[in-house]
């Protein structure tokens, strides 16, 4: 099941209107780490990267907070890390970082 994963999908795309978005459940390597699911089930680290127009201008604190406000439902509940890329058009093409 990808219950997180897709409510995270979900509300990025709602709120963002990405142009890339990709999330990896990274749950795998952590393992037995802090933060992993006593199940041993999956959902608990993801790696995402988004490049969305919404983060012209925004520096990448700024940007990680608002990631951070969408997903803070999924951050209280299971999710215990993400591993954030966030871009602009431009910085995506450019291969830069904010």
């Amino acid at each position: 099941m990808t219950i997180y994963r897709d409510r995270i999908e979900q509300k990025l795309s709602a709120a963002l209107s990405p142009q890339t978005l990709v999330i990896e459940d990274e749950s795998h390597l952590h393992a037995g780490h802090a933060g992993a699911h006593p199940d041993g089930g999956d959902e608990t680290h993801f790696k995402v990267r988004i490049v969305s127009d919404v983060f012209e201008g925004e520096n990448r604190v700024a940007r990680q907070r608002r990631v951070y406000a969408l997903l803070s439902d999924e951050l209280n509940e299971r999710v215990h890390a993400l591993s954030l890329t966030t871009q602009t058009p431009a910085e995506s093409k450019s291969g830069a970082s904010p």
